[in-house]
């Protein structure tokens, strides 16, 4: 049993709460604000990391798959966005959103397996019990990298007028 409640967690909901503000900025074509959007998003990622690894009571079995849940509806949502305003291929998008339901899915299954008995739904929603610590290999975090690159790349391209740039195209 712990405490939901740490610095990094309330980061992470955040940024989970940043997500459709910044799908609807891009979907609206308001690519300047959604840049300034995705910076501060950023900057959320990286403090959460930086307080959770330096303070052992800001440390949570729940922030090590809320951090990465936050991550996934982020980069779903901004690939979708981006789609959908013509700034990334319809095919990268799906076999992004495809491969991150089937994570998700996976923390879903590994907080079943993982929780003691008995098995609730109460239990299994609240976040204060504790089960498995998540953590991340090191080429999932590259793939975040990439993938973080790339869709930084695509939101800047209408803003610094390179939306055809082979380099861009290369990135995809």
């Amino acid at each position: 049993y712990e405490n939901p409640w740490t610095i990094p967690n309330i980061l992470s909901m955040a940024r989970m709460g940043l997500a459709p503000v910044l799908g609807y900025l891009i979907v609206e074509e308001n690519f300047n604000v959604a840049l300034g959007v995705f910076v501060l998003a950023g900057v959320t990622d990286l403090l959460d990391g930086f307080i959770a690894r330096n303070w052992a009571n800001q440390k949570s079995a729940l922030g090590s798959a809320l951090d990465p849940l936050a991550d996934k509806i982020l980069i779903s949502v901004l690939y979708v966005s981006l789609t959908c305003a013509n700034l990334i291929p319809v095919s990268l998008t799906s076999m992004i959103i495809l491969r991150d339901v089937a994570l998700i899915a996976a923390v879903f299954y590994v907080r079943y397996k993982t929780l003691s008995p008995p098995r609730t739904l109460s239990r299994y929603f609240n976040p204060c019990y504790a089960t498995a610590q998540l953590k991340p290999t090191f080429i999932s975090k590259m793939n975040t990298a990439v993938q973080l690159i790339l869709v930084a790349a695509s939101l800047a391209a209408p803003v610094f007028n390179y939306v055809d740039s082979i380099y861009l195209q290369t990135l995809w």
